[in-house]
């Protein structure tokens, strides 16, 4: 594997190991990973106003949301261990504590509004796999790598809940498929930043491109259907 370097600033979606390696200088931040930690925000934020706005969890995977909240717990430990920049530490702490407060919203506030009957799919076999996975296979083999490395497992995953969540009611409000939208968009910018930091870094992370090809996929159908009729102003149906 290319030696791990990071950028000034840091992406709040790479582990502590590889963001203060010495191995080499740190090269500027390049624009795919800044506009996919911008799109990974905006879904964020999109979900939380849609929430806030209709007063409504309907459509919402609070399943999803949960594993979210895992995942961002999980990476960002490291928070109380290591300062990488005012960048990296404000985008993990809003990343948290958005996801909480979703959480909060679905599970709490907005309790009475959540389709818990819909909401059915069986997180325990994609937690379970996952974590076995980041024990056997991960970098360092220390606590926070492997936190890490299940976060990014995780992350692939967890947005399963809600496509089963959309594919089993056969709709979706355009909010929330905006949501999943800009999460795919998340997503695909940082295949680009890969491609990007491999061709003028030499670096590359086998165990977050695997995973992040995963959750790009994931993906693939529910782009056409956004792009065919969300955009165009008509109700997202999927084949129930």
């Amino acid at each position: 594997m290319a030696a791990r370097t990071a950028a000034p600033g840091g992406s709040p979606h790479q582990p502590a190991s590889l963001q203060l390696s010495p191995a080499r200088a740190r090269p500027a931040m390049n624009l795919f990973r800044f506009l996919g930690d911008l799109s990974h925000l905006l879904a964020i934020i999109l979900l939380l106003l849609k929430i806030r706005k209709s007063r409504s969890c309907a459509g919402i995977s609070g399943k999803s949301q949960v594993l979210f909240a895992v995942v961002f717990t999980a990476r960002y430990l490291d928070l109380f261990t290591n300062y990488i920049s005012l960048y990296n530490t404000c985008m993990k702490v809003v990343y948290t504590a958005c996801s909480f407060t979703t959480v909060w919203m679905i599970y709490s506030k907005f309790k009475a509004t959540y389709h818990g009957n819909h909401d059915t799919f069986r997180v325990e076999f994609l937690v379970v796999p996952t974590a076995i996975l980041a024990f056997l296979v991960n970098h360092d083999f220390t606590p926070l790598d492997i936190l890490w490395t299940f976060s990014i497992y995780l992350e692939s995953v967890a947005i399963l809940p809600q496509l089963f969540m959309v594919s089993k009611t056969g709709e979706a409000e355009t909010i929330t498929s905006h949501y999943l939208f800009a999460l795919g968009v998340y997503r695909t910018l940082y295949l680009f930043n890969w491609i990007w930091r491999y061709h003028f870094e030499g670096f590359f992370d086998l165990i977050a491109i695997v995973a992040g090809l995963v959750q790009t996929v994931l993906y693939c159908d529910f782009f056409y259907l956004c792009i065919t009729k969300v955009l165009k102003g008509k109700k997202l149906r999927l084949p129930a």
